[in-house]
């Protein structure tokens, strides 16, 4: 079995945005039921030169919509990063994965040789399509989730890896 680019990009970005969610939606769960300031949550980091949970959601966001739109070829939207709730972050959420689930696979197969121009910091950096989404794109998405996740966790929230990972593929 081959895998393709279509394969390794919008399904593995829509299942890890899903599991986001789920526990973004036990985050304002254990808000609630604790009497905690939603607030607290959704600014609250690791350690004070981090990324708060809000902006790790939306650099998370901004990687998975970006990877499709860019191995398609095609601009990817642009979100302003205003949201300061988990029905916010849910909004935006919800909004990225119906972006991806407009591509087809046939838009994204054959992207490995494409280039890629991402700027980054002031600098563009030029990739081929394949070394992209799996050196870049991926990595970037699931450190910011995975920092979103560490932040509940340390702030209280009753997570686990199940959470984080979902239902398992089979």
């Amino acid at each position: 079995m081959t895998l393709s680019m279509y394969d390794a990009s919008a399904p593995v970005f829509i299942r890890g945005l899903n599991q986001l969610a789920a526990i973004l939606h036990k985050a304002a769960a254990h808000a609630q039921a604790h009497k905690i300031d939603p607030s607290v949550l959704v600014n609250a980091r690791l350690y004070p030169d981090m990324f708060p949970l809000a902006r790790q959601i939306q650099i998370a966001t901004d990687h998975a919509r970006g990877a499709p739109a860019r191995l398609a070829g095609i601009t990817r939207p642009s979100y302003p990063d205003t949201e300061a709730t988990f029905d916010e972050l849910q909004a935006r959420i919800a909004k990225t994965i119906a972006f991806i689930e407009t591509f087809k696979p046939e838009q994204i197969d054959g992207s490995e040789e494409r280039t890629i121009i991402v700027p980054v910091r002031g600098n563009n950096i030029e990739f081929k399509g394949a070394p992209y989404l799996l050196g870049f794109a991926q990595p970037n998405f699931y450190f910011h989730t995975t920092t979103a996740y560490a932040i509940l966790r340390h702030c209280g929230v009753e997570i686990g890896k199940m959470d984080f990972l979902g239902s398992l593929p089979v």
